[in-house]
């Protein structure tokens, strides 16, 4: 495809796919409000470029950031645009439809939303072309490459079929979600393993560390549920639980009351140095 893609959101998930989208040689505008994230950004794309992509088949793409305000130019001849802000509904449709009124006719616009289907983020949204708009899901890339594609009724076919594609191109294992699922495929599975495993520790029943070590014994994994929300940050862990929480009645509070409780000590995971395990 001709054209740059635009990534919007510089943190976790924007920057790991900013270096997936610009690893088969593409072109990549990451856009964010903070110059800080921006160059962590920068520093971390390096990082994947001498590790993960010396052995991935990395070609040399380029990643250009630019602020919020530049957000126009950014957006100019892009093919597709991905939305990464955090997960509120209130802030990701307004940044939907500024990529609506901003973007060309003809550019993709995705969510990479967690918790949220894109079905949901257009929802009182008048937009000029709905039939461009998907969900566009990924996990944890380059190590885990699997993305999510999801569309709505109104989402023109071609889109998914193009997405389908380059996805596949650039390095992803792309999966279509044919009917509109909150929490996509693997989401609704992980979903449950992650709120039994709070569940767990929330009753006392064993500690993190031993449900991790149970977890990875049985499923011969390398990661467990609590080692892989630290990973993921304790806040958008609890994010994305609340929303679940909002749409499905019956689901235990425990396991949000512990999130909170560690969240209000400061402990939101690798990216705060102390989650439910301390990293140096």
């Amino acid at each position: 495809m001709k054209g740059p893609i635009a990534i919007v959101g510089a943190g976790t998930q924007g920057r790991r796919l900013a270096y997936m989208w610009s690893s088969r040689g593409g072109r990549v505008n990451l856009i964010d409000p903070k110059q800080s994230a921006l160059q962590s950004a920068a520093r971390e794309i390096n990082k994947f470029t001498r590790t993960v992509g010396k052995s991935s088949g990395h070609r040399n793409g380029l990643v250009t950031t630019f602020g919020s305000e530049d957000l126009k130019s950014a957006l100019s001849g892009a093919w597709l645009a991905v939305e990464n802000v955090p997960e509120s509904l209130a802030l990701k449709r307004t940044v939907l439809a500024q990529l609506d009124e901003m973007a060309d006719p003809d550019t993709i616009l995705a969510s990479n939303s967690s918790s949220f289907t894109i079905g949901e983020i257009m929802k009182e949204l008048r937009l000029k072309h709905e039939s461009r708009c998907i969900s566009l899901h990924s996990y944890w890339p380059p190590e885990t490459p699997a993305i999510e594609l999801m569309g709505t009724d109104t989402t023109d076919s071609s889109v998914i079929s193009t997405m389908m594609r380059e996805c596949k191109a650039h390095g992803f294992s792309p999966f279509h979600v044919k009917r509109p699922s909150r929490g996509y495929i693997y989401n609704r599975i992980w979903a449950a393993i992650k709120r039994e495993s709070l569940y767990v520790a929330a009753e006392g029943i064993a500690s993190p560390a031993e449900i991790d070590a149970i977890y990875k014994d049985v499923l011969k994994t390398p990661v467990g549920p609590f080692e892989q929300m630290d990973l993921v940050g304790l806040d958008v862990v609890r994010d994305i639980e609340d929303v679940y929480a909002r749409n499905r009645e019956g689901l235990p509070v425990e396991p949000r009351r512990l999130l909170g409780e560690m969240i209000g000590e400061g402990k939101l995971g690798v990216k705060s140095g102390e989650g439910f395990y301390k990293y140096s």
